[in-house]
């Protein structure tokens, strides 16, 4: 999707081309979104990265940034009728509710089964993209089918690609976690095929910050669920769990499979003069993983992207349903350096 910003003259687009385990992958859109605003004309889609926040919010989206959490109260439980798993195949999903901050631990993060700890050698591959409710709702706010199209085929083109990046699970005193900041650098930067990150730190939040992991019986270098990342360029995007959860029928502890997903909240922002105000997006990532033996690992990602209520005129058409659905194959080798 392409989108113009008429306060600035710049083009902001959709989130469209990459998508990883965990986070898997919603970031290598952000390159692409730089181009974009910097006026190099890049196309993504809306899936993967949506709508800019209207002006009289950009304040405090731009104080998000740096600063709060990206949810105040967060009260609603999950529930669904389908496993976690069963969602990689359907093609209408409704996304999921708030859960971030409902346990009030301050330590809060998906923990994944004891048997991913470690560093990885992995491969991702695109095998289909899909806009379950018609292409207008990924053209754009105004619904562009030209748009639509342009972004469809941009997508197509990727089709049975494999992308190669390196990824890092922990093993920390409460669990097994993602090493969110490393696996974000790598993500960015092999999507990218170039090093385009210069920074990526952790940043607390209520519902995971420091002095809670601490207190728990943490780490002061154990992983937490929101990120803040600065670019090789006048760009910067903090990015926060605001749902979470696993299939309960897998008993970590036993089962060789393991089905997970994160609602991911991101927030995208010019550091330079630019009056751009920023730009939020919701992607749902979905992941099954399976242990093939105790170096490898195989399995299915899905990225499902949702419209936003801010800006959008199709948000209330769409029902709170995923637009977009891109389906990725993974697998991952015990990294042997």
């Amino acid at each position: 999707m392409t989108k113009t910003m008429m306060n600035c003259g710049i083009m902001v687009v959709g989130r469209c081309s990459v998508a990883c385990l965990s986070i898997l992958l919603l970031f290598s859109i952000t390159i692409l979104q730089i181009d974009a605003l910097n006026g190099n004309g890049a196309t993504i889609s809306r899936r993967q990265f949506a709508l800019r926040i209207p002006t009289a919010s950009a304040a405090s989206a731009a104080a998000t940034i740096f600063g709060s959490s990206a949810t105040n109260a967060a009260t609603t439980s999950p529930s669904s009728s389908t496993t976690i798993a069963n969602r990689l195949t359907s093609d209408i999903l409704t996304s999921p509710p708030i859960t971030a901050g409902t346990k009030y631990t301050g330590h809060e993060n998906l923990y994944f089964p004891q048997w991913m700890a470690g560093d990885w050698d992995a491969t991702q591959t695109l095998i289909s993209t899909k806009a379950p409710l018609g292409m207008k709702f990924i053209g754009g706010p105004q619904g562009s089918i030209d748009v639509a199209q342009k972004v469809m085929n941009d997508q197509t083109k990727r089709l049975n690609e494999p992308v190669d990046l390196k990824l890092r699970f922990v093993k920390t005193n409460l669990g097994v976690v993602e090493d969110r900041a490393y696996n974000l650098r790598s993500r960015l930067d092999s999507f990218a095929g170039k090093s385009v990150v210069a920074s990526v730190n952790y940043a607390d939040v209520r519902e995971s910050n420091r002095a809670s992991v601490l207190a728990a019986g943490g780490l002061e270098s154990d992983p937490l669920m929101t990120t803040l990342v600065y670019f090789k360029g006048p760009a910067a995007q903090k990015t926060f769990v605001i749902s979470f959860g696993q299939d309960p029928s897998d008993d970590a502890s036993r089962s060789d499979a393991w089905s997970g997903y994160e609602l991911d909240r991101s927030i995208f922002a010019l550091t330079n003069q630019s009056t751009a105000p920023p730009v939020t997006t919701d992607t749902e990532i979905i992941y099954s993983l399976k242990r093939i033996g105790d170096d490898r690992v195989e399995g299915r990602l899905r990225l499902a992207g949702y419209l936003n209520p801010q800006s959008d005129q199709l948000y209330f058409e769409a029902k709170n349903r995923a637009v977009s659905l891109t389906d990725y194959t993974i697998v991952l080798s015990r990294s042997k350096s």
